[in-house]
């Protein structure tokens, strides 16, 4: 069994019915609205609740930054790499090559889920697993992802190509910039370690490499704001063709519509 503590974190998982709930605890010592709409919920969807000391949570959740409530929860799902890939193109797959900092992890989660992201693939070996503290750190947005885990992301990543995938990883030493890239069509955006950046196997595997360019004297950002900068952009080109295929859609029934005159 897992572990969520955190008003986010156990309320999303809640809403999003991607855990299986042995119980949840909330602290006898706390009474306020959000806990109660937290104690609400789990009832409704048939999970228990017990009531504890703030102590008692503090030895649960292995810290005292629980909020109030921490949850007993079945291990997270993860899909196959083909899974990712249901519903509408064109498709949007972030994949993190290594990232080690739950904190990190955890907000790029959140972007992910905020950017309108498909899927995430994440590495087994030498990165951050999808801890309670990661999860805390995407607000619970993590929840809400679908997420899978691959042993080898060079693999995952040649699979997804033949899936008409194009995989662009962010690298400094990239030579288009984010903002010139289309992201219109399928993509997979990797993001690299911390400090290190992108495995060599990985880079070579990417169809192109990405860089944010720096107006001042640091040479680069935290892996978490990064993937915020590029993940935005390509929400915005997509919102911006969403939006054209709407226009386009009422301007053809507007075309198509009969005109009204005497007798109609």
């Amino acid at each position: 069994m897992d572990v969520l503590f955190g008003i986010h974190p156990v309320e999303e998982a809640l809403r999003s019915g991607s855990r299986r709930f042995d119980h949840v605890c909330v602290a006898r010592e706390r009474h306020d609205h959000r806990l109660g709409e937290i104690v609400t919920l789990a009832r409704s969807v048939g999970v228990p609740v017990r009531t504890e000391p703030k102590e008692a949570l503090s030895r649960l959740a292995g810290t005292t930054a629980h909020q109030g409530v921490v949850a007993i929860v079945g291990e997270r799902a993860f899909l196959d790499v083909d899974d990712l890939l249901q519903g509408e193109e064109p498709r949007l797959v972030l994949a993190l090559d290594g990232v080690e900092d739950p904190q990190n992890l955890g907000a790029l989660l959140r972007t992910a889920e905020g950017a309108g992201v498909d899927g995430v693939l994440l590495t087994e070996r030498r990165s951050a697993p999808l801890s309670a503290v990661a999860v805390k750190a995407s607000a619970g947005a993590a929840e809400h992802l679908r997420l899978s885990r691959v042993v080898n992301l060079v693999r995952a990543l040649e699979t997804l190509k033949t899936r008409n995938l194009w995989v662009v990883g962010l690298d400094e030493r990239g030579t288009t910039d984010y903002d010139r890239y289309d992201f219109r069509s399928n993509t997979v955006v990797v993001m690299g370690r911390e400090g290190a950046g992108l495995h060599e196997l990985v880079r070579k595997t990417c169809d192109r490499l990405l860089r944010i360019p720096m107006a001042g004297k640091v040479d680069s950002l935290n892996v978490s704001a990064a993937g915020a900068v590029v993940l935005y952009e390509a929400a915005r080109q997509r919102r911006a063709v969403a939006s054209e295929l709407r226009a386009g859609g009422a301007e053809s029934r507007r075309q198509n519509r009969p005109e009204k005159g005497l007798g109609s």
